[in-house]
């Protein structure tokens, strides 16, 4: 069955590895028939939350009028998110942190979003694996709250420069996580 599969990055650097990862899930996904709708967090205009408890009060999901609003439809009606990044500082990176906060806005509407599914994909430069727990534990955990199903994790360590990526298994993961939507 072919699904509606958001996929927001949050890495600022197009070549980088995370990105290619993204690359070849979206290629996998695509020849599977899912419809892909990409959003490049870092390319885009998204604020903070500020708590204001207005979402979609003025029609639009928040109404601090950033690219969050052009990102909240697409996720309301997809059937699947996908988030990748790299670790930054053991955590989200603040590229797809305000995307992800604002999500929020889905919540204090009352947005009936459950029932979707979830995966990360994600990696860092330390060989240590709980290196990516900053960003798989608040995604499980998020996702849990929303009532969405997380389907895969590709979590690569050992990756920092640009291209380091093709040394692992990283992209072959996450082509292959398309098979579990």
């Amino acid at each position: 069955m072919s699904k509606k599969i958001v996929v927001i990055t949050g890495s600022p650097r197009k070549n980088g590895n995370s990105f290619a990862m993204t690359d070849a899930f979206i290629k996998a996904a695509q020849d599977k028939g899912h419809t892909i709708t990409r959003f490049d967090a870092a390319m885009k205009n998204v604020g903070g939350c500020h708590a204001c408890e207005n979402c979609f009060k003025s029609g639009k999901a928040c109404s601090f009028d950033d690219d969050f609003n052009t990102i909240a439809p697409a996720i309301l009606e997809a059937d699947a998110v996908v988030f990748t990044m790299p670790v930054y500082w053991y955590s989200i990176p603040a590229q797809i942190k305000g995307v992800i906060d604002k999500i929020f806005s889905f919540c204090v509407a009352g947005k009936d979003i459950a029932g979707k599914e979830c995966a990360v994909i994600a990696c860092c430069e330390e060989n240590d694996m709980s290196v990516l727990d900053g960003v798989r534990i608040p995604v499980e955990r998020s996702a849990a709250l929303l009532k969405w199903k997380m389907v895969g994790e590709v979590l690569v360590p050992g990756v920092l420069n640009i291209g380091d990526i093709e040394k692992t298994d990283g992209c072959k993961q996450a082509a292959a996580l398309a098979d579990k939507f």
